[in-house]
């Protein structure tokens, strides 16, 4: 364990060097805050837009406070994910291009120890982003729209949170299996949409898919609890990622044998 720490130590350091800490919440809450804004405002902006005939009255339904939390997943299940992928996906790649990997695995340094660190650190990161954005949007949608109970804010939030889990532990095992942080990127994002496809298209079949995470937390905001269907998309997506997390340390195994 003191060489998990001493690694999840470097891990962390390295990432307020590389700004990580910084871009990635900033970029988070401005895309989650944005949503509660613009749907408010939104006859303005299409007023303000012009060319529409002289009179025109524009009226739109306002949404309700969770419809409103729901879009912002719904951004957060699009562009949040490339961010996300972006965030992770050199994290093995840049070590051994730049040749410290190869310092590293002279060490008395297991696989696992390696890959769980990247791991972990990255996903504090990914959580902390996650969180600061969504309770902004929390916020910004209690000023502007209805209060949404605290709870099912929570609630909500730790369902939709295990997507990124599952995403930290894709894009790591792509990132043991390529050297290139592009190819690690498209192919970790390719399989991240072929999942939300499939869901999408075969619902019967897919009830367990990790891409139906969105839609489970929406039914919490909606409906004010856990159903079972809740309970087996997050088991499943926990199962999945320690999949990908075991693959990745056997991958890695090879690279230790020849040191590098």
């Amino acid at each position: 364990m003191k060489n998990f720490f001493i690694l999840f130590r470097k891990e962390m350091k390295e990432s307020i060097r590389s700004g990580k800490w910084i871009w990635l919440p900033i970029v988070l809450v401005i895309i989650g805050v944005s949503q509660p804004i613009t749907n408010y405002y939104m006859p303005q902006i299409l007023e303000a837009a012009g060319n529409l005939p002289e009179g025109t009255v524009i009226e739109i339904p306002m949404p309700t406070g969770e419809e409103v939390l729901i879009g912002t997943m719904s951004q957060y299940g699009t562009i949040g994910t490339l961010l996300f992928v972006l965030a992770i996906m050199g994290v093995i790649s840049q070590e051994r291009q730049n040749g410290s990997l190869m310092l590293v695995m002279v060490r008395p340094v297991s696989a696992f120890e390696y890959i769980f660190s990247k791991f972990i650190s990255q996903l504090c990161i990914l959580f902390v982003s996650l969180v600061a954005s969504y309770v902004f949007t929390w916020y910004y949608t209690n000023l502007l729209f209805e209060y949404v109970p605290w709870t099912l804010m929570l609630s909500s939030l730790m369902v939709y949170s295990m997507w990124l889990v599952f995403i930290a532990a894709v894009t790591i095992f792509f990132g043991t299996l390529l050297r290139n942080s592009g190819g690690i990127a498209g192919v970790s994002v390719l399989l991240l949409a072929a999942i939300s496809l499939l869901t999408t298209l075969l619902p019967k079949y897919m009830e367990w898919s990790p891409g139906n995470l969105r839609l489970e937390a929406s039914l919490i905001l909606l409906e004010g609890e856990w159903a079972s269907s809740t309970w087996l998309v997050v088991s499943s997506t926990l199962g999945l990622s320690i999949l990908f997390l075991g693959l990745a340390v056997v991958v890695f195994k090879r690279f230790e044998s020849f040191g590098q």
